[in-house]
C-alpha cells in the first residue's frame, strides 16, 4: 500500500492518502496545503504518486518523464549509475544479462571482441595454440615451446 509524506520545509509534513497522483506523477504542496502532481523526472519513478520521485537503480533507465516504474536494461547493455535515462552498450571481452548494472568479463579460455553479449556462453573459445585471459578481446598465441 502507498502513503504519501508530503514536505512542506522547515520539518513540517502531512500524509496524505494513497491515489493523491495518479502513478508517474508525484506530490508537492504549496502554500494552501493542496498537493499539486507533478510529471515523474526521467531518471525517477513515481509508482504511487510519491511525494519524491525514486531515482533509477543501477541497472534500469527511465528514458522518459511520467514512469511509475525504472526498466531494466536490456541483454547485450548495463547501467551503473543511479538516475539513469539510458544504458551503455556492454565492454567488449565483456557480457551484459538483462538488468546489469556492470559488465561480467568473459570467461578464461575465451574472448570477444563484440558489445552485444547477453551471456557467458557467447564469448567465443579460444583457438588451439591461444591462451585467453578473463576478459579478453583477442587470443594471444603461445610463446615457442609452449601450447594452450
Amino acid at each position: 500500500a502507498c502513503v504519501l509524506l508530503l514536505s512542506y520545509g522547515a520539518g513540517l509534513s502531512q500524509l496524505v492518502p494513497p491515489g493523491t497522483c495518479d502513478a508517474g506523477f508525484y506530490a508537492i504542496t504549496n502554500d494552501t496545503a493542496d498537493p499539486d502532481c507533478r510529471t515523474c523526472p526521467s531518471g525517477s519513478s513515481c509508482a504511487c504518486g510519491d511525494g519524491t520521485p525514486l531515482l533509477c537503480a543501477p541497472g534500469t533507465t527511465a528514458a522518459t518523464t511520467g514512469l511509475s516504474e525504472c526498466v531494466p536494461c536490456e541483454g547485450g547493455s548495463y547501467q551503473d549509475l543511479s538516475g539513469a535515462t539510458g544504458c551503455k552498450p556492454c565492454l567488449p571481452g565483456h557480457f551484459c544479462p538483462k538488468g546489469a548494472s556492470a559488465p561480467l568479463p568473459c570467461e578464461a579460455g575465451s574472448y570477444s571482441e563484440a558489445t552485444n553479449l547477453t551471456a557467458a556462453g557467447e564469448c567465443t573459445a579460444c583457438p588451439a595454440g591461444t591462451a585467453c585471459s578473463m576478459g579478453s578481446t583477442e587470443p594471444t598465441l603461445c610463446p615457442f615451446g609452449f601450447f594452450a
